[in-house]
């Protein structure tokens, strides 16, 4: 495959996810507070171990902690279980439930006599966040940043009207929007060597800079130009946009030729990494859009890429400000109904686009999102990796991503 372009420009990246627990409660999943969890906890995280149920074999819970070791916790007859719904912040509502009650997924909090080498314990009470309490209440804050959210690229953080300037970039068309922010604003950043959403640490408006990604919910102007912001979420991230130079499965990396840098850079494939390989089809429609052109439908040959698409300053617009309506136009949710794909889908010589943590010169990058199958839409628009979002394939602040 040989190809030419000339691109320009970089930026971005992101993460969200389950409960906080202080002195002992369950205060609830603030989208982006699991990073803090074993942190919260007091007197002695040592004695709460808190995470996700891998496996229950009789009375034995094998728990994957939050700091990523395995527990073996042991729930003795007088043992009190009880569930707590997402956001609930103390005990009051909790009701009992049984051993059987707990599935895989599920998220506990365990109280009880640890094992001197951390690796067991003696419960003797377990409070339990349900994996589909969990899952429901991401959907609804999914369909709040839909409707209410916006983002972009910062273009200028003025701390003393409480404004940042963010360009939304849907496609085929640049707005400004000015984001309002107060002390009651919660703000959030991405952690610069995570790829995942839960690692978000509470920030500081200074550390938000030109050039950053960002994404913000709340109240919206009825012409789209401001928000008044509730939450916001930021990130430093690398756009490479380029061609596959070899890859190393075993190892899960590929070296890619970024055509923006115009040098190699290793990136690496985490579990955690999104993979997508857009048909041939798709990939020429979305060009087309670039370019300003209706795209055709294969089978009426008649222009579709508009249809269903709302325009960029609508109430439900999706991520970057791009229509949330799931026309081929909508790059993002269009990209997020493409089937998951892996490291083996790909060959020497395909176009990638990737957006991928910042990384470091010794250890490359990590990517975040990478697709696959783009060389039209590269052609169409060099800088087009630009308008491909940290946090639009998978649970982005307050699970924002479209369902496939």
């Amino acid at each position: 495959m040989k190809w030419r372009v000339e691109a320009s420009a970089r930026h971005r990246r992101a993460t969200a996810a389950l409960f906080c627990l202080a002195l002992g409660l369950v205060c609830g999943p603030n989208a982006w507070a699991k990073g803090q969890a074993s942190q919260a906890v007091a007197p002695s995280a040592a004695t709460r171990p808190v995470g996700t149920i891998k496996a229950i074999t009789g009375k034995t819970i094998t728990l994957t902690t939050d700091a990523g070791t395995e527990v073996s916790v042991q729930v003795q007859d007088d043992a009190r279980l009880v569930r707590v719904a997402p956001g609930q912040k103390d005990l009051k509502d909790a009701a009992p439930i049984q051993l059987q009650d707990l599935q895989p997924g599920d998220r506990i909090l365990v109280r009880g006599k640890l094992a001197d080498d951390g690796k067991s314990v003696v419960a003797a009470s377990v409070i339990a966040m349900k994996k589909v309490d969990i899952t429901e209440k991401q959907a609804r804050e999914r369909e709040e940043w839909q409707r209410h959210g916006v983002g972009g690229l910062v273009n200028a953080v003025d701390v003393a009207k409480g404004t940042i300037t963010i360009t939304t970039n849907a496609l085929g068309a640049a707005k400004d929007v000015a984001v309002h922010f107060s002390k009651e604003t919660v703000l959030r950043r991405y952690a610069p060597d995570s790829v995942k959403f839960d690692d978000a640490k509470p920030a500081l408006v200074d550390e938000i800079k030109p050039g950053d990604q960002l994404r913000a919910r709340g109240n919206r102007s009825a012409d789209g130009a401001e928000l008044t912001a509730d939450e916001i979420v930021s990130g430093n991230f690398r756009n490479i946009a380029g061609t596959v130079e070899s890859l190393d499965a075993s190892v899960g990396t590929i070296t890619v030729k970024d055509l923006m840098a115009k040098k190699s850079v290793t990136v690496k494939i985490s579990s955690e990494s999104q993979l997508r390989k857009l048909q041939p089809q798709v990939a020429q429609r979305i060009a087309m859009r670039l370019k300003g052109t209706p795209a055709a439908s294969p089978a009426s040959g008649e222009g579709s890429a508009d249809r269903g698409a709302r325009p960029a300053d609508s109430p439900s617009a999706g991520p970057n400000g791009m229509g949330g309506g799931g026309g081929a136009g909508d790059f993002q949710q269009t990209i997020s109904r493409m089937p998951a794909a892996s490291i083996s889908d790909l060959q020497k010589g395909d176009a990638v686009m990737i957006v991928a943590t910042q990384g470091t010169q010794d250890k490359g990058v990590t990517a975040i999102t990478l697709v696959a199958g783009v060389e039209p839409i590269l052609l169409a628009s060099p800088s087009a990796s630009t308008i491909l979002t940290p946090w639009s394939m998978s649970g982005a602040p307050g699970g924002d991503a479209p369902t496939p």
